[in-house]
């Protein structure tokens, strides 16, 4: 692969078109989600028509005096809204953190949990349960302990200096699977009645319990991880024709790989402390962006943010309706991820990575 994305002389007129392709894909995902932004909003128990949502919204700028049904405004502004940003958030940044990762460890099996951060999140949410129940506590814990796996899978594969992409993976696993273990000791020692039931269900992920207050303490972060993985983007594509060939570009590859682990892994964990683990996301959505735009990352990245922007934003439009009983976002993901993902390995398209 090109660092500028080009292919041979023959492939010109296919490279042009994927250029032209990224625009346009970037310019309709990003009607369809300021549509479907919208539309959201009127989808739930109680019914809101998408009138009176715009009506809200220009009330509430304005300050003008609108009429507007009962409890309207309430259900838009405290209630919906904060859920509906939230998805955009957690889609986006998961999305875009698993096609960062996939590109720079060239394997289009990583996901965004490769290095352990939905294993320490989940064991870190689980404690906070255990110890106060407390929503603060638990989201804070469940960020702390991703960092903290996260941290200490990069400082074992520093150690080891032969393969530090596979190092990185490998080291990212074992943490893993250490942190699942004290997650299951968790388990063993909760009070099964309510602690227990608490610890499964957050870890099915949902966004049904998001406020302004959550948003408030990510947002930040995941827009400022969003914002430095778009402005490196060109560089995974020199990462992506291996170690040396980005040396001799001049690229300092530790420079670069230390800096796209830590906006993926701060983006991730804060996109998991509010959500809980919804998996599936990171893994699926950055294959779909390459079927649209080609591998090229300066394309792939903001396709994939913003298409992962519009499937989750669906996804928990579907949990919110399909039953009388909301469902865990995490088991739509997987049911539609799966079989997807099951028919981008039979197909056996080329040129993703």
């Amino acid at each position: 692969m090109n660092s500028d994305c080009t292919g041979p002389a023959g492939n010109r007129w296919l490279t042009a078109l994927r250029a032209r392709g990224g625009l346009s894909a970037a310019f309709i995902l990003s009607i369809v989600l300021a549509v479907l932004f919208v539309l959201s909003f009127a989808i739930g128990r109680y019914p809101v028509s998408p009138l009176d949502v715009i009506k809200v919204f220009v009330s509430q700028i304005t300050h003008l005096d609108i009429a507007l049904p009962e409890m309207a405004a309430t259900v838009v502004m405290e209630i919906r809204l904060p859920r509906i940003v939230a998805a955009i958030l957690v889609g986006g940044s998961l999305s875009i953190a698993g096609a960062s990762f996939q590109g720079l460890f060239r394997n289009p099996l990583v996901s965004p949990d490769i290095l352990g951060v939905a294993a320490g999140a989940g064991f870190g949410a689980a404690l906070g349960i255990l110890l106060s129940g407390d929503p603060l506590v638990i989201q804070g814990l469940a960020f702390i302990f991703s960092l903290v796996a996260v941290g200490i899978s990069y400082a074992v594969s520093r150690v080891v200096r032969s393969n530090p992409a596979l190092s990185l993976i490998l080291a990212g696993m074992a943490i893993g699977s250490l942190f699942g273990a004290f997650l299951s000791l968790v388990k063993y020692v909760a009070d099964p009645t309510d602690q227990l039931p608490t610890i499964v269900y957050w870890l099915m992920g949902s966004l049904a319990s998001v406020g302004d207050e959550d948003l408030l303490m990510v947002a930040g972060p995941m827009i400022a991880g969003i914002i430095v993985l778009l402005l490196i983007r060109w560089r995974l594509n020199v990462l992506a024709m291996g170690e040396e060939e980005a040396l001799a570009l001049g690229v300092d590859t530790k420079k670069v790989r230390t800096i796209v682990i830590v906006c993926c892994t701060m983006i991730t964990a804060s996109a998991v402390c509010i959500s809980g683990i919804i998996g599936w996301v990171g893994l699926v959505i950055p294959h779909m962006g390459r079927m649209l735009v080609g591998p090229c990352h300066k394309k792939l990245l903001p396709v994939a943010t913003l298409m992962g922007a519009v499937f989750l934003l669906v996804i928990d439009n579907l949990t919110r309706t399909v039953a009388s009983v909301e469902i865990p976002i995490g088991i739509l993901t997987a049911i539609i991820g799966v079989p997807f993902f099951l028919y981008l390995l039979m197909s056996r398209k080329k040129g993703w990575l």
